[in-house]
């Protein structure tokens, strides 16, 4: 497991997070092994995504946050806006994002 991060690093992924668009929607099925898999897939070409959940998910968007950062090694939920997460795990040979200490 990889340390918190602070408010100062939230608040950087959430500018660079700003003008991405969301790689994965999330619906009926809710989170899953095929929707843990699209995210896994997602996050190894990139280290920030936002995941679109859509109001037919089973569960509210922060409770489906909270159920992929665990199905997730090293994963941040950095910021929950509306129905749209913020996740990021960083590059373990290569990290592109910089964070500040």
């Amino acid at each position: 497991m990889i340390e918190a991060l602070t408010s100062k690093q939230r608040s950087h992924l959430k500018r660079l997070a700003h003008e991405l668009k969301p790689v994965v929607q999330i619906g009926k099925g809710g989170v899953n092994d095929s929707t843990v898999a699209a995210v896994r897939d997602a996050l190894t070409t990139r280290e920030l995504m936002k995941v679109k959940v859509l109001d037919i998910a089973p569960d509210r968007a922060l409770e489906t946050g909270d159920a992929l950062v665990k199905s997730l090694e090293d994963t941040h939920l950095v910021q929950v806006i509306g129905r749209t997460l913020i996740l990021y795990r960083p590059d373990p040979e290569q990290p592109e994002i910089r964070l500040p200490s």
